[in-house]
């Protein structure tokens, strides 16, 4: 979707103010919405392209007036609402009134390390071969959706080459709206910056992405 996550190439949003020897966290309640959020993931109600989703869709003026852990937070409460852990009510109250949806899993104390050792690896077996090939011309299709999309904005109705076959991977797309896994090869493909930035565009500088098969065509 077009949301306010999607900032490639937008002006007004002020310059990029790097914090030197940043914390991993500025405030207290920062590390438990993470906990929080990592707990509840461990459901398995729902699955990370969800989440992610659920993120983007925040209204504009929440999102862009928001910080990152707030952005969670709000998030999160979407997805405990969506697969019936919580209600309205109960997040109004600040507790909970009745029983809801038990979950699949509960992440203990003593499994957390192992874990977030373990990960979430979404690469996955597709038995056809891969369309492109290192060195092809390719064109990024032009779409708007308004469901989930890894494609960004700017590199949409966009020629550039592929630059490597990265593998096959879950197709986040699918996967964040109940589809299924629907694995897709992944490219790495370049653009140079005027093909992206148009007109003024520094001619030294290239744009890599990401991108699965399906939002290719052949130059």
């Amino acid at each position: 979707m077009n949301g306010p996550h999607d900032l490639g190439g937008q002006h007004g949003m002020g310059p990029i103010a790097p914090e030197r020897n940043e914390p991993i966290f500025h405030a207290e309640w920062e590390k438990r919405a993470l906990g929080i959020t990592l707990s509840c993931g461990a459901f398995g109600a729902w699955t990370l392209d969800e989440s992610r989703h659920a993120r983007e869709s925040l209204a504009p003026a929440t999102y862009l007036s928001a910080s990152y852990y707030e952005i969670w937070t709000r998030a999160l409460e979407t997805l405990l609402k969506r697969h019936g852990f919580v209600t309205q009510a109960e997040l109004d109250a600040g507790h909970m009134l009745d029983k809801g949806r038990e979950p699949k899993r509960v992440l203990t104390a003593d499994m957390v390390a192992g874990v977030l050792a373990k990960g979430g690896p979404c690469d996955r077996p597709v038995e056809a071969p891969p369309r492109f090939a290192a060195g092809d011309s390719v064109r990024t299709k032009n779409f708007n959706p308004e469901s989930h999309t890894r494609l960004p904005r700017y590199a949409r109705a966009r020629t550039g080459m592929v630059e490597a076959v990265q593998g096959s991977f879950v197709f986040p797309d699918d996967n964040a709206h109940g589809k299924g896994e629907n694995p897709q090869w992944l490219y790495m493909v370049v653009f140079d910056a005027g093909e992206i930035w148009g007109e003024g565009a520094d001619p030294t500088l290239t744009v890599s992405i990401d991108a699965w098969e399906s939002y290719l065509e052949h130059a």
